[in-house]
């Protein structure tokens, strides 16, 4: 714990802007007791009684009224940081929150009472064992879902349920390390450990349950952060006419003209709760307008960095050289959909195919009609499928990049240890290691092993206040 992670401190914990309530919250720190009585006292003139909401006014210096609110006051250990906390529910508007602030600051100079930090509060409560890690990211997720399926997955990692996964897993770990390091510390013994401990047995159903959580976490990163979708094409295709059906509004100027879209236009969208990031483009082609030019640079930006492109095509004409020229740009990595516009005046049926069925181009086809709407809802069904959503997935928790990382990570010491659990005898103090890997990679997750330089990068990207 670095010195200030004990400092006092003070914030405004309810968003910038007028609203009808106001929190300022703090967290005493080291000042303990003694610091929350003064502030109390001098905020209020009263002694607050524990978990109790007071009615009383809030005053400044020389005693003079601020605002009337709610004070409440939560002793050590019982709070959200673990420490004494005081919270000053008043009204919200900007002004009179700064005051009561300001108020606070000054009435705890003399124990040093600082402004948090963002995040800070919620560092607080990982420090202080109120929450770990996950949970605490669960916190920030839960703030910033953007969808209620992400939502109600971020309120699932908070409540732990990530946690005790990861959790149950590690203990099923330590249990089998205890095994074979107690046969490593006894070679005399001449007892076959594979065999007599069932080492291979507990090693397979802990990657079989860490191939679970694994999935479940997958789900959640999807949740999380959405699939970027590029419409791209050559001009005149229906690239907008695509967004506009896929949203259900008009966002984008559909013409017949050709070159209309000169710049990207970015929707979020919900497919199963998934956002979905769509990025109208300008249509590719040669062109001497300098603007268009600039717009089909970006163009070629956006597939870079696209989870997924759609490559939109005329469904009359077909694939023309053209659009063989496009397609053999896209990156290789990228999964591309080449969806055939304008079934409607091609008089032919909206359908999809994927996998062996596509022709090698793209991973999959899709035919539809932006304008009438037929097989819009094919398409949506494609996203999904690529993204590998499950519909039927109840035990999503959200989590993040670090966490799939940490979990593959375990799960490729997981197979090492496997690996050697087939070998010789010699093998055991490589398999011990592997299974120590797996342990620190799985304990990353929830704070147990966890540097104060990733520490600081997850907090700092909190809102001040919580």
């Amino acid at each position: 714990m670095l010195a200030n992670d004990s400092d006092p401190i003070v914030a405004i914990a309810t968003a910038p802007g007028r609203g009808g309530i106001g929190v300022v919250r703090v967290s005493a720190g080291r000042a303990g007791a003694a610091g929350a009585e003064t502030l109390m006292r001098a905020l209020t003139g009263q002694q607050l009684a524990p978990r109790h909401a007071s009615y009383v006014p809030f005053v400044d210096g020389e005693g003079n009224v601020l605002d009337r609110g709610i004070a409440l006051y939560f002793p050590a250990p019982h709070s959200y940081t673990g420490e004494h906390v005081v919270e000053l529910q008043g009204h919200g508007g900007p002004i009179v929150l700064q005051l009561v602030l300001q108020r606070c600051v000054d009435a705890g100079r003399a124990f040093g009472l600082r402004l948090a930090e963002p995040g800070e509060f919620t560092r607080r409560a990982f420090l202080n064992d109120k929450l770990d890690l996950a949970q605490a990211e669960a916190v920030a997720d839960l703030i910033e879902a953007s969808t209620e399926a992400a939502a109600r997955s971020a309120g699932r990692s908070l409540d732990g349920a990530f946690s005790r996964d990861i959790h149950a897993i590690v203990d099923d770990v330590v249990t089998l390390r205890m095994l074979v390091e107690a046969t490593l510390d006894f070679p005399e013994e001449e007892i076959d450990f594979l065999e007599a401990a069932d080492a291979r047995g507990k090693l397979a159903a802990i990657r079989a349950r860490l191939a679970h959580v694994l999935a479940d976490a997958r789900q959640g990163a999807l949740l999380r952060e959405g699939l970027s979708v590029v419409l791209a094409g050559q001009p005149n295709v229906g690239k907008s006419s695509l967004l506009n059906a896929l949203a259900g509004a008009e966002l984008a100027i559909v013409t017949p003209v050709a070159g209309t879209t000169r710049d990207k236009i970015s929707q979020t969208i919900q497919i199963e709760g998934i956002p979905l990031h769509v990025i109208d483009t300008a249509g590719l082609r040669d062109t001497d307008d300098e603007v268009e030019k600039i717009g089909i640079e970006r163009t070629w930006s956006e597939i870079g960095r696209a989870d997924v492109v759609l490559h939109l095509l005329d469904a009359r004409a077909g694939v023309t050289e053209e659009d063989r020229a496009i397609a053999a740009r896209f990156p290789a990595n990228v999964p591309v959909v080449r969806v055939y516009n304008k079934t409607d005046l091609a008089g032919v049926p909206a359908s999809v195919c994927a996998g062996a069925e596509a022709d090698g181009v793209a991973d999959c086809e899709v035919r539809l009609s932006a304008k009438s709407g037929d097989g819009i809802a094919l398409l949506r069904a494609e996203l999904l499928r690529i993204a590998g959503w499950q519909a039927d997935a109840q035990s999503v928790y959200l989590a993040r990049e670090r966490h799939l990382i940490a979990l593959r990570a375990a799960r490729d010491h997981l197979d090492q240890a496997a690996a050697h659990a087939d070998q010789n005898a010699q093998a055991l103090d490589l398999f011990a290691e592997e299974l120590r890997l797996a342990q620190e990679e799985l304990n990353s997750i929830t704070g147990e092993f966890t540097s104060d330089d990733l520490l600081g990068v997850i907090f700092s990207r909190f809102c001040i206040g919580k």
